[in-house]
C-alpha cells in the first residue's frame, strides 16, 4: 500500500520530466510527508478540439488525494480510498469509470513503508535507486455536492497498488504501481478503454528498479514535515531481533 509519500520537485521539473503542454497547477511547497486529504501534483492527458490523439494536451493539476467518485454523497468517503487494487480496478464501481476514462501520473521521489519486527515498527524510504522521480499510476475523479448545482468541482485521485515485488515483499506485501516511461503515454491516454491493455501495464516494479533505507520516526505523525524525514538513520542491531 502507500499510505504516504514524498513530492518535493518543482512544477518546472515535473513539467520538464513529464513533457507537459500545460502546466495548470498552483505551486506547492515541498512536503516530504504527503498524507491523505493533501492536495499534490498529477500528469493528466486530455483530448483536443477535434478528439484526436494528435491533439492530445498534458496537464500538470492539481488533485486532493483521496478518491471521491462522482456518486459520492459526502468527500469524507475519499479518506477510505487513496489506495486502489490494480487487481480489482474494473469491477469495483467507485473505480471503474475513473480506470476507463480517467487515469494519471501521482510524481512522487518516493514512498514510506513500516517494517514490523515484534512491537516495533521502523519506517523506511522507498525510492528509484537512480535519484529519479517516479511515476505511480493513478486514478482521479470529479466530485460536486448534488445539493449546490454552482459549487466548484473537487477533484481527487487515488494510487493503484499491485502485489510487491521480491525486493519490498519484506517490507510489506503491496506496493505503489510504478510506471516506466515508456508507458505513460499508454496509461494517460484519454481516447484508450481496453482495460485488458491497461491491466497489463499494472505489475510490480522490476527488483533492481527500488531501494530501500531506514529513516527516523518523525515521519510518523503528518504534522511532520522537511528533507531531515528522509535522511537515513543507522539502526542498533538488537532493533532487528
Amino acid at each position: 500500500m502507500c499510505g504516504r509519500f514524498v513530492q518535493a520537485s518543482s512544477p518546472e521539473l515535473l513539467v520538464a520530466r513529464f513533457s507537459v503542454d500545460e502546466p495548470a497547477a498552483a505551486r506547492h511547497e515541498p512536503s516530504y510527508n504527503v498524507a491523505p486529504r493533501a492536495t499534490v501534483y498529477a500528469v493528466r492527458d486530455r483530448a483536443g478540439g477535434d478528439g484526436g490523439s494528435a491533439d492530445r494536451r498534458r496537464y500538470l493539476s492539481d488533485l486532493r488525494w483521496g478518491l471521491i467518485p462522482s456518486w459520492a454523497k459526502d468527500p469524507k468517503v475519499g479518506d477510505r480510498m487513496i489506495n486502489a487494487r490494480a487487481e480489482s480496478l474494473a469491477d469495483k464501481p467507485a473505480y471503474e469509470r475513473a480506470f476507463r476514462r480517467h487515469r494519471c501520473l501521482v510524481p512522487a521521489e518516493g514512498f514510506y513503508e513500516w517494517h514490523g519486527r515484534g512491537s516495533r515498527k521502523q519506517p523506511m524510504f522507498v525510492h528509484r535507486r537512480d535519484g529519479e522521480p517516479m511515476a505511480f499510476a493513478g486514478l482521479w475523479a470529479a466530485w460536486r455536492d448534488a445539493h449546490d448545482a454552482d459549487g466548484e468541482w473537487l477533484r481527487s485521485c487515488a494510487i493503484v497498488t499491485t502485489n510487491a515485488n521480491d525486493a519490498l515483499a519484506p517490507l510489506h506485501d503491496r506496493m505503489p504501481v510504478v510506471l516506466e516511461e515508456r508507458d505513460w503515454d499508454r496509461w494517460l491516454d484519454p481516447d484508450s478503454g481496453d482495460v485488458d491493455t491497461l491491466s497489463d501495464l499494472l505489475r510490480p516494479a522490476s527488483d533492481d528498479l527500488l531501494v530501500a533505507y531506514p529513516v527516523g520516526t518523525a515521519v510518523n505523525s503528518a504534522e511532520n514535515d522537511g528533507p531531515e524525514l528522509v535522511e537515513r538513520v543507522e539502526l542498533e542491531p538488537s532493533l532487528w531481533l
